[in-house]
């Protein structure tokens, strides 16, 4: 046993040595093949109608609360308002409890919404499953969700990230593929239904053939929302220029719960988790409400109890591509030192349909007289991810910046989705997915050390009893 975990330590050491070091970055030789970047028509069994007259539909639930003990349920009822509660228990078929919900509905044009029903369900015990019915008489529809261990720095969860999904059939690979993946909640980096992308009363419509599309995830476990440029739905033409507003009326945020002061941006803690959702098209720059709400959740990060700090936004700071480059750079300075100074782990960002991944690198030394010019590597910076490759119907970003900058470890122009497991408070597991043209394929995965509690002298803390758990848990998968 004792030359067994030798062995592991081993592994483990040569393994986060040789992610420290990191080597060159790799753009990634393969060759997607063609395959339609087209919405799937608006018939199409993908985007059927559930049965019943005043079926719910589109249904979707997040999270409601700052520590992950309640969950906003929201769906649409198409022809009246219809009860607007929830039925819901732990055990199937028995419901112990009802929660009231609002309901409200809204025009786009000359498009009406259904009616569009909000319930925040609270009181909740950590690591439960919990069934829940909505709607009434013969159409009612049933679901089951299940709640998030306690906070706890070594409670093991795993996350799935999506981003720029759209409804295409690539889109509809892409979702396959998350479900299959065992992951327990969706940190949605933006650009939800491309819906923008059509006119007149057929934006509304394929808002809701997107919410009927995801709803057999959505249904089931929280999706965490950030905003992209296709939420903004600005359109002069149409005489509508209420920024954000079909998001807004569809997908709430717990955004209270943190003490922001916009839904658009905003803070939950999970398991061992604390994620930061910001909006990249709202004001950000100094003394904006953005930036002092920042300014105080930051502080309010316990790496004692959630030692993983996660932000989440849409336009990538750090991003070799042609597509959209340098879109991130002026939020980049006013966050990242930030970002650095707090030690986040890793940050998530979409736009750019394609997949990249930087080694851990900063830019804050910088100035106009003197410093650092270029990004340099840096221990306490995050690692970027950028999985803007859900599938829509824009196509991939295929062209890179050549060479290759040095702060990019990874990238590939392919449709897919990735994975953040947490094993406990020290380490995680990080996998892409690429589709592949229908196919799942683990691409890119490394193991991912925790800035908190991976330096040194927090690891002294570790009793060894314990160090010796971590390494013996680290390569259960």
């Amino acid at each position: 046993m004792r030359l067994m975990l030798l062995g592991l330590i081993i592994t483990l050491f040569v393994s986060v040595s040789f992610l420290n070091k990191g080597n060159a970055g790799i753009t990634s030789t393969f060759v997607r093949s063609e395959w339609p970047s087209t919405d799937i028509p608006i018939d199409n069994e993908a985007f059927a109608v559930p049965k019943g007259h005043n079926a719910p539909q589109q249904v979707h639930i997040t999270q409601g609360d700052y520590d992950g003990k309640a969950v906003i349920i929201s769906w649409v009822t198409p022809d009246e308002p219809g009860p607007s509660k929830v039925l819901y228990g732990t055990s199937q078929n028995s419901y112990e409890f009802t929660a009231k919900g609002t309901v409200s509905n809204y025009s786009f044009y000359k498009y009406k919404s259904g009616f569009i029903h909000q319930c925040l369900v609270d009181g909740l015990e950590y690591d439960t499953k919990y069934y829940y019915k909505i709607g009434s008489g013969e159409s009612a529809r049933e679901f089951w969700f299940h709640t998030p261990p306690k906070i706890d720095p070594d409670a093991p969860y795993k996350f799935g990230i999506i981003g720029d999904l759209g409804q295409t059939y690539n889109s509809l690979s892409t979702l396959e593929h998350y479900i299959q993946s065992g992951a327990q909640t969706v940190l949605f980096v933006g650009d939800l239904s491309y819906a923008d992308r059509y006119t007149y009363n057929d934006v509304g419509l394929r808002w809701d053939s997107w919410g009927r599309f995801v709803e057999k995830s959505t249904a089931y476990q929280p999706w965490i929302w950030s905003a992209g440029n296709h939420e903004i739905d600005y359109f002069p033409y149409m005489e509508e220029v209420t920024p954000f507003r079909s998001f807004l009326e569809r997908y709430p945020t717990p955004y209270l719960a943190s003490k922001s002061s916009n839904p658009l941006w905003y803070a939950i803690r999970r398991a061992s988790a604390h994620i930061i959702v910001l909006s990249s098209y709202s004001p950000f720059v100094k003394y904006t409400p953005q930036w002092e709400w920042l300014s105080e959740e930051l502080k309010k990060v316990d790496r004692e109890k959630t030692p993983w700090l996660i932000v989440l936004m849409h336009v990538p700071i750090y991003n070799s591509n042609e597509a959209h480059y340098m879109e991130g750079e002026s939020m980049r300075a006013v966050f990242e030192s930030w970002f650095v100074h707090y030690k986040v782990d890793v940050v998530f960002a979409g736009h750019v349909h394609a997949y990249e991944r930087s080694y851990r690198i900063s830019n804050i030394h910088y100035n106009i007289t003197s410093g650092d010019r270029y990004p340099i590597p840096d221990k306490s910076a995050p690692v970027y991810i950028t999985v803007g490759d859900g599938g829509n119907q824009e196509g991939l970003a295929a062209r890179f910046i050549d060479p290759q900058p040095d702060y990019s470890a990874f990238r590939e122009a392919s449709y897919g989705h990735s994975t953040f497991e947490i094993k406990n408070r020290t380490h995680a597991f990080y996998h892409w997915n690429r589709n592949d043209d229908g196919k799942k394929l683990a691409t890119d995965s490394f193991l991912l050390h925790n800035q908190y509690w991976g330096s040194s002298h927090r690891r002294r803390k570790l009793k060894k009893h314990y160090l010796r758990s971590i390494v013996e848990g680290i390569y259960i998968d």
